[in-house]
């Protein structure tokens, strides 16, 4: 009796895993006709925000006297922040401009970053180690600035007997700091500590968040939803998923059907649901899950687009905007009206009556080919001004 029991156990145990190993996948697509008005087509989403102060608004005030300035410096100098943008090492092109506007773009400076190195990637924690006040700007250094500083003994050469000691270390490290310009149109106007800190708001984040949280602020509301959420969307790079799900306890490496070679990422173990997130080079091409209940959810179309480190949403099927819906529903439609004739049978009277009527702009038919324009007479058909006899009706089909 005893081994009957174990060998009717070993079978159910047996059958539950051959039925959660064939287990059919379901494909999911982004949803779409969401009227949420907080998410917005792509074009405007990849739009920079707009700063709560431009140096601008700050002209006309007075200029800066020296009790101003010694109290901004010990507002700023020291101070530990995050940063919103890529800032590459050793640039001294990043300026906010008198309207608050940000020069270069993003894409340049993330350009910039991966040619010559980055001082600081978006979310980054930065110290503000040098702050100088000029004629129309404010220059500030961030993490030592971009050249690399020595002391005056270092440059200092002793020569003994033809030989020599001294002088700069050539085993030194480079510079791996960069630089921040605030620029006004007449002159550096009066201030607060608040008002500054506002002023370098585009670049720099002096509020107590997370690295992940001022990540999430730049992104576009769908994007920064969903990783609020710890979701992970077909287009994200490993940033975006560290940000979203942190790191992986376990990575694997290995050849897709086509030969290309992927790296997949997994969260979670049994008995709860694992995530399986595969890279090809930097972008997310698949997002599998593996639910408990033996449903298996798998996602490889595109949602996110990253285009020289600025995400925006891939296609228009990610907008949940409604007249976008709607315009492509318009564009969808037939051009001709269904009908039950064959091509070659000549529209009846009647019908070709009400659509002139309809439209009020009839259009000349263009002449088949080999008639010269004019169309055959036909005596078997009866003219227009008499009742046609009603055509047989079409037999129906009888169901499958």
């Amino acid at each position: 009796m005893l081994r009957r029991a174990v060998s009717v156990l070993f079978l159910v145990f047996g059958a539950c895993i051959l039925a959660l190993g064939q287990s059919t996948p379901v494909t999911v697509t982004p949803s779409r006709g969401s009227t949420d008005p907080a998410l917005k087509p792509p074009e405007a989403e990849s739009q920079p925000a707009v700063p709560r102060l431009k140096p601008a608004d700050l002209d006309g005030r007075q200029g800066l006297d020296n009790n101003t300035r010694m109290q901004l410096i010990r507002v700023i100098d020291a101070e530990f922040v995050h940063t919103r943008k890529n800032i590459p090492v050793g640039t001294k092109n990043l300026v906010i401009g008198a309207d608050g506007t940000v020069s270069p773009p993003d894409t340049t400076l993330f350009q910039l970053a991966q040619t010559s190195g980055a001082a600081a990637k978006v979310g980054d924690k930065v110290q503000i180690t040098n702050i100088a006040f000029r004629d129309k700007s404010i220059y500030l250094e961030i993490n030592g600035g971009p050249k690399k500083k020595t002391k005056w003994y270092q440059h200092i050469q002793i020569g003994i007997g033809g030989g020599s000691s001294g002088g700069p270390d050539p085993n030194a490290g480079a510079a791996t700091g960069a630089a921040l310009t605030v620029e006004f149109k007449q002159h550096v106007p009066e201030m607060t500590g608040a008002e500054l800190k506002q002023l370098l708001s585009p670049v720099l984040d002096f509020s107590v968040k997370s690295s992940a949280e001022v990540f999430a602020d730049t992104l576009p509301p769908k994007i920064k939803a969903a990783v609020k959420r710890h979701e992970v969307l077909v287009g994200m790079n490993h940033d975006m998923v560290v940000m979203a799900k942190d790191r992986p306890t376990q990575k694997v490496r290995e050849k897709d059907d086509q030969g290309r070679d992927y790296e997949e990422w997994i969260y979670g173990k049994l008995p709860e649901d694992v995530v399986f997130v595969r890279f090809i080079g930097d972008e997310v091409v698949q997002v599998k899950t593996a639910k408990v209940s033996g449903e298996v959810i798998v996602k490889t179309e595109k949602e996110v687009e990253v285009k020289d480190g600025v995400p925006t949403l891939a296609a228009l099927k990610s907008s949940d905007s409604p007249e976008d819906e709607k315009a492509e529903t318009q564009t969808a439609q037939p051009t001709h009206r269904p009908t039950l004739k064959r091509p070659d049978e000549n529209p009846t009277p009647d019908v070709q009556e009400t659509g002139r009527k309809a439209s009020q702009t009839p259009q000349q038919e263009e002449p088949q080919w080999g008639t010269n324009g004019k169309q055959p007479t036909d005596n078997t058909q009866p003219p227009p001004d008499q009742p046609q006899a009603p055509e047989p009706e079409l037999p129906k089909r009888p169901p499958l």
